[in-house]
């Protein structure tokens, strides 16, 4: 065994490099071994540092997520919750008081079978929030000055009038739907709370035609998983979230109508019941798609590095697109920028329906 200090994260052993990385001691509790040690199925100096760096990149983001899942959140504390709080919430009387920790674990028994992990986080954090600020009370004991109050917290965090919007949206929905299975009388102060919804928000441009050319052309020249999930995205209009939970037999990529299902998998939702669709494959998505049925035939996912647990992990595929398209996107743009914003995908999405359906009649006329 010869460590090589120009491939990174290697060693060598007759001649074939190796990859090699030691686990943090803050995530060794995840793992069963202290460190990631696997060939690299090559003898090439250059081919094994863009695999090991590779590596090394995925590593980073998985170990990021785990950071993240596992990190405290505010007034988390004071939450009577633990991993499986939400499986058995409090047994609350009818008229009984509830209290915001109780009304979180109430909210995600029944309503978060199913739901992502964000759906929980989302509760549990926001409302973590409200007891950082006015206390862990009883539904009724709040009242105008602390729904106020915890406004003036969010504001002083600095976040967004749609970000406001969006947490105090959720604990609406927690106080009012607990409030209602307790059969509590409540009048939600979290309603009718005035903040500028305006204020921090970017009205998104859409990427010019250029700009998605240029990543287009990148995606075939590299060729791999990740670019397969842009081009499919930049010519679909679809959400990433919807593209990265696909499974294979989604993909029609043979025949005269080539399309792509969208709908809903036990590992993936959808938004909204209205997401469900079939969108024409056209111009890379095509390319993209066809890519994908060859390489991953006889898988379920169309994308199983990030469908390994039980639910379609999206975010890190969010994060390492977007640390790819960086440098060839405007300043603040993001893999959401790619949704089919450009003006070419709007006129290649309905040239494609346009053919759809006049070509079958075409050909059944002879």
């Amino acid at each position: 065994m010869v460590y090589d200090n120009l491939v990174p994260f290697s060693f060598t052993k007759n001649g074939i490099f190796y990859f090699e990385r030691r686990v943090p001691t803050d995530l060794l509790r995840h793992y069963d071994t202290r460190k990631i040690s696997y060939s690299l199925r090559t003898r090439s100096a250059q081919v094994a540092t863009t695999r090991a760096r590779r590596a090394a990149d995925q590593l980073d983001e998985y170990w990021y997520y785990l950071r993240c899942k596992d990190a405290e959140l505010p007034g988390k504390h004071r939450l009577r919750m633990t991993s499986s709080s939400a499986q058995a919430a409090p047994e609350v009387a009818i008229g009984d008081a509830v209290l915001l920790s109780e009304a979180v674990s109430i909210y995600l028994k029944q309503k978060g079978h199913g739901r992502p992990v964000t759906f929980h986080r989302a509760a549990e954090r926001f409302c973590g929030y409200v007891i950082d600020v006015a206390g862990d009370k009883d539904l009724r004991g709040y009242t105008k000055k602390d729904a106020n109050a915890f406004r003036d917290a969010l504001i002083k965090r600095g976040l967004s009038g749609s970000s406001i919007t969006r947490i105090f949206g959720i604990v609406r929905s927690v106080t009012n739907f607990a409030a209602s299975e307790a059969g509590v009388s409540f009048n939600n102060p979290f309603s009718g709370v005035y903040f500028d919804r305006q204020a921090g928000v970017q009205e998104r441009e859409p990427l010019a035609g250029e700009v998605i050319d240029t990543v287009q052309a990148e995606c075939v020249s590299l060729d791999d998983d990740l670019r397969w999930l842009v081009a499919l995205v930049s010519d679909t209009g679809m959400r990433l979230a919807e593209a990265t939970g696909l499974a294979l037999t989604d993909l029609v990529v043979e025949g005269d109508c080539k399309k792509v299902i969208i709908r809903e998998h036990p590992w993936r939702r959808l938004k909204t019941a209205g997401s469900s669709r079939e969108i024409p494959l056209v111009g890379k998505a095509l390319w993209a798609a066809q890519r994908i049925y060859f390489h991953a035939a006889g898988q379920v996912h169309a994308f199983p590095r990030y469908n390994r647990g039980q639910l379609t992990n999206a975010n890190s595929a969010s994060a390492a697109l977007n640390k790819w398209l960086k440098p060839m996107v405007p300043t603040a743009c993001t893999i959401v920028d790619m949704y089919g914003l450009s003006g070419h995908f709007h006129m290649r999405w309905i040239a494609a329906t346009i053919s759809s359906v006049v070509y079958p009649i075409r050909k059944s006329m002879g």
